[in-house]
């Protein structure tokens, strides 16, 4: 298991098209990727879940990969929100 911090990057937040990129770049890997959120651990191959997140510009959130190509996926995930912006 690897957990990443990651700072949002993107000013306005996420909202359904990051969401729903970010959802499809965490869906190829075979690992589990969930994104914490204080007390929340949501399923980042979630759209329903991401979508509820609000995440804005400045957040501070943890990137938790398990599985085979846990170091891949996590790298995946950080490299998206660093490059997602509005």
């Amino acid at each position: 298991m690897i957990k990443t911090p990651v700072v949002v990057k993107a000013d306005k937040g996420l909202d359904g098209r990051p969401i729903a990129l970010l959802v499809q770049e965490a869906s190829q890997y075979a690992s589990k990727v969930y994104i914490q959120v204080g007390e929340k651990n949501i399923n980042a191959k979630s759209i329903m879940g991401m979508m509820s997140l609000n995440l804005v510009g400045g957040d501070e959130i943890t990137v938790v990969t398990d599985g085979e190509d846990e170091k891949k996926a996590a790298e995946g995930i950080k490299t998206f929100f660093a490059k997602a912006t509005n």
